[in-house]
């Protein structure tokens, strides 16, 4: 039930991905046929990501990861833009955001943090109004992580694009899970992460509309036509693309079935006493159920479950090793404790009816046993 932090390799990708690590091995780079072979499947590669994202293979770049993808975003915009020194973007960013606009804004750029209300949404008019000459680049997440919620981006699009500013969007989330066209969305640049699509750890894309001025981050043998050097992961990016392809084809059913086991466990948890749902009541993932307990501890509530067999995560510090709660949940007006009592379950693909009932069984006697012997 933790899917949201990873999924497990589709056994089709991993037999897409064997013959690369042993019969195909060659360096993309390379001009004879071990090379030749390895470069033809990164291009087929990045045709399939370009298809699934309704972009163009020329747009699509093969990085290490959501985190890499969304650092290239936000600070390659700005190094190839330092007139315009201003980057807006929310307070419930992925840390992979936050920590790289935190860092620009040392260097001497401009950040605003834009709030959101309740339910995790950020306000087209305060993003609006935020808004400045000198404003280079906006970055709202497509959908947030912890609590699910899907964010305005199609609308967010529209005021960037009035306004000649940039638009990045972390997808890591939403990608594979609603439909995440760029045009639809109005973006000029998209984080992939291959992890979280039943691929492989350690690869990812980014989209960037062509006519985006961006520069490199990363130097050395010029691969990705320059954008990113270091030889390429070729059976990563072989496994993500395969991931990609799966996951097109999948999704409708699949994000149907995630609806009905998802709004299930969220009647039934509901159903503790003092207890409540965090996010957006229907502009959430498919997946996503964030709950909050008062008078629970996360940590406690997690390894609990673990012990019966349950995979959670928590909003709790002692869990994520940062010393404060979740950013997200108090950033939606939460209290450090009621943050500190919260629950994420998400789910995937292995999971079943079977293992909602599980969890809607041993959860409110988890719940009941935490309370008796919390001191709060």
């Amino acid at each position: 039930m933790d899917h949201a932090a990873t999924t497990y390799v589709d056994p089709r990708v991993v037999q897409a991905m064997l013959p690369y690590f042993t019969e195909y091995f060659g360096n993309a780079s390379s001009l004879h046929s071990f090379g030749r072979e390895a470069k033809e499947a990164l291009e087929n590669s990045r045709e399939i990501v370009a298809k699934a994202l309704g972009a163009s293979p020329d747009e699509i770049f093969f990085t290490s990861g959501g985190t890499e993808s969304d650092n290239l975003a936000i600070k390659g915009v700005m190094y190839a833009n330092r007139s315009k020194n201003h980057i807006i973007t929310s307070i419930i960013e992925h840390h992979a955001v936050l920590e790289t606009c935190n860092n620009l804004q040392e260097m001497g750029f401009n950040v605003t943090y834009l709030p959101v209300d309740r339910h995790g949404l950020v306000s087209l008019s305060q993003l609006e109004d935020s808004l400045t000459e000198k404003t280079g680049l906006v970055t709202i997440m497509h959908a947030n992580n912890e609590i699910g919620t899907i964010e305005p981006i199609k609308e967010i699009g529209k005021i960037t694009g009035e306004h000649g500013v940039y638009l990045h969007t972390d997808a890591v989330q939403s990608f594979g899970k609603i439909p995440t066209n760029v045009d639809d969305l109005n973006v000029d640049l998209l984080s992939i992460s291959g992890h979280k699509i039943y691929g492989p750890k350690g690869v990812g894309v980014l989209y960037i509309r062509e006519g985006v001025k961006i520069e490199p981050v990363q130097h050395g043998g010029g691969h990705e036509r320059g954008m990113r050097s270091g030889t390429e992961n070729v059976p990563g990016i072989v496994g993500l693309a395969k991931a990609v392809e799966i996951s097109q084809a999948e999704m409708k059913k699949e994000s149907e079935r995630l609806v009905n086991l998802r709004d299930k466990l969220i009647e039934g948890v509901l159903e503790i006493d003092d207890s409540w749902l965090n996010g957006h009541p229907s502009r959430r993932l498919p997946n996503n159920c964030n709950f909050s307990f008062e008078r629970v501890e996360g940590e406690s509530l997690i390894l609990r479950l673990d012990a019966k067999g349950v995979a959670a995560s928590t909003g709790s510090a002692c869990s994520s090793g940062s010393g404060a709660p979740s950013h997200v949940l108090t950033s939606i007006g939460l209290t450090p404790e009621q943050a500190n009592g919260s629950l994420r379950l998400t789910l995937g693909k292995c999971n079943t009816e079977e293992d909602v009932d599980y969890v809607l069984e041993v959860l409110p006697e988890t719940v009941s046993e935490l309370r008796k012997l919390s001191a709060v």
